[in-house]
């Protein structure tokens, strides 16, 4: 099962975070599937691939709760 899930980067007490797809069974800095946008908490910034979020979507990711709350809020989900 795929789900779409942050990723962990940047450096120490400064972290951003990718939003990826990735396979369930993976670590969190696991091997990903696909990067598919990427959010700063810190300047609360937010890139994302809409048809790439979608496509997944389509094939039955399912994304995390603070994914999705970043979805929802980015107005991909409804």
């Amino acid at each position: 099962m795929v789900k779409l899930r942050l990723k962990r980067c940047g450096r120490k007490q400064r972290a951003v975070y990718r939003i990826v797809a990735i396979d369930v069974r993976s670590r969190r800095e696991g091997r990903d599937l696909q990067k598919v946008g990427f959010y700063d908490p810190i300047k609360n910034q937010t890139y994302l691939n809409v048809p790439a979020i979608l496509d997944f979507l389509e094939k039955g990711a399912q994304p995390t709760g603070t994914v999705q709350d970043i979805l929802k809020k980015a107005e991909v989900l409804p």
